[in-house]
């Protein structure tokens, strides 16, 4: 194995580093922005997820042009990994290749805490802040929303 082709040709590095501190108050209510797609100029998304008691998360589904991979920051989730749903806990990591199914959900009485990275980055903000709004809507309308976002839902692929 080798690393990639260098993207950066000077001799002496360069001031690009971006601090940015933590957000007192989630994004979207569950989801803090950590560094997205913007900001990281299009190499990968990182988000902080705060779900609650029995909080439903995502159901199976996969992406075609993006890995997901999660890492637990405390309590315990549930975690699909195409085969089977494994309990992940803190300091577990689960990787999603482009194409691999899975899913997630809280199934505990108590909280979780776990952060979502997206490999490359992908304008994944709009997906979240617009969800609920979409849900309320005709699953065409819902279907077509999940896919301009890369979210390939199995139960989708039933109805077709």
């Amino acid at each position: 194995m080798s690393y990639p082709e260098p993207r950066y040709l000077g001799e002496r590095g360069q001031v690009s580093a971006l601090f940015r501190p933590a957000s007192p108050v989630p994004d979207t209510g569950f989801i803090s922005y950590v560094a997205n797609q913007e900001t990281t100029n299009g190499e990968f998304g990182l988000y902080k997820i705060d779900m609650g008691p029995k909080a439903m998360g995502a159901t199976e589904h996969f992406h075609r042009t993006i890995s997901e991979s999660f890492y637990v920051l405390s309590g315990e989730i549930r975690l699909y990994n195409g085969e089977r749903w494994v309990t992940g806990g803190e300091g577990d990591f689960l990787y999603v290749p482009p194409g691999g199914l899975h899913a997630f959900q809280n199934d505990s009485d108590n909280p979780v805490s776990l952060l979502l990275l997206f490999t490359p980055g992908a304008p994944r903000e709009e997906y979240f802040e617009k969800f609920e709004e979409y849900s309320q809507r005709s699953s065409e309308e819902q279907k077509a929303f999940r896919i301009r976002h890369d979210q390939y839902n199995t139960t989708d692929m039933l109805h077709d």
